[in-house]
């Protein structure tokens, strides 16, 4: 599914194109997704001041409300012009003068919702969530002091969203082998200097995925239609039984909370951490 960077690349494709622009028309082609889409008519003639993300959720953010939109599993934004037909699975478009911002949401896992607080985070989907990890907040000693005494994966304590947001399967598995943490090891073991090294890595490989574009997954593309390309760059998602890249040791998988994931038994034993220059030299 969409992941943070993902998410994080559609909110760049479509804010120069929706900030400050007058949502002059939209129209619901199918209202059964995740959650029946709210779109209620009084948003037709109203500014979009700014576009954020929070997690994996887009903001659509005006003085009315915010347009709360979530990918789903396999969902994609892409703009069209109007008139232009639609593809099989288009359920919602958002009219913006000569643009049509188009969701097309195979497996109608997705959301668009109206939230008409003037505080979005305010969203009962949203005001749960834990700090954002390519903010200031995000750090060793966060993680260090919310994992005391946990006895969960640290693969499972990262992903967790009350914890920290947008640290999917994909992105938990290659922040680990970037921090050489073995996966099964239960978070409240991790010591501090553990988890210093392992935020930096979180935050590096999220960082970088921005920058390539996402991931490329087979349903995922940019509001621009293109696919990401960090998947050129991953060490071990999907690549069980492949040898590791750093060590040529065979990748192993196992099974985590129902989740596949691959690790290296060299470069992440237990109790092992990359040092920084380790981790560079990865790059």
């Amino acid at each position: 599914m969409p992941e943070l960077p993902e998410v994080e690349t559609t909110r760049r494709g479509i804010a120069p194109w929706v900030v400050s622009k007058v949502l002059t028309d939209f129209a619901v082609h199918n209202a059964s997704l995740r959650w029946p889409v709210q779109l209620p008519s009084s948003l037709k003639g109203v500014r979009i001041d700014t576009v954020r993300r929070r997690g994996k959720y887009l903001l659509l953010i005006s003085k009315l409300g915010t347009i709360v939109i979530h990918l789903g599993m396999s969902g994609s934004l892409r703009w069209a012009e109007p008139g232009q037909p639609r593809l099989t699975h288009d359920h919602v478009e958002l009219h913006f003068g000569d643009k049509v911002l188009r969701l097309n949401d195979p497996r109608r896992f997705g959301c668009v919702l109206f939230h008409a607080n003037s505080e979005p985070t305010d969203h009962p989907l949203l005001s749960h969530l834990g700090v954002e990890p390519l903010e200031n907040e995000f750090n060793g000693f966060y993680l260090f002091e919310r994992s005391r005494k946990r006895r969960v994966s640290i693969k499972n304590f990262i992903m967790d969203s009350k914890v920290v947001v947008g640290v999917g399967n994909i992105y938990a598995q290659e922040a680990l082998f970037a921090a050489g943490v073995r996966p099964t090891l239960a978070a409240g073991r991790v010591s501090r200097v553990g988890f210093d090294i392992l935020a930096d890595a979180i935050r590096t490989v999220l960082s970088e995925a921005v920058v390539q574009g996402g991931t490329t997954l087979k349903d995922f593309v940019g509001s621009d239609g293109k696919p990401g390309y960090f998947q050129q760059y991953l060490y071990v998602y999907g690549r069980q039984g492949e040898p590791c890249r750093v060590c040529e040791a065979t990748l192993k998988f196992v099974s985590i909370a129902q989740r596949s994931t691959v690790y290296c038994p060299q470069c992440q034993s237990a109790g092992k951490f990359r040092s920084l220059s380790q981790r560079q030299a990865l790059d």
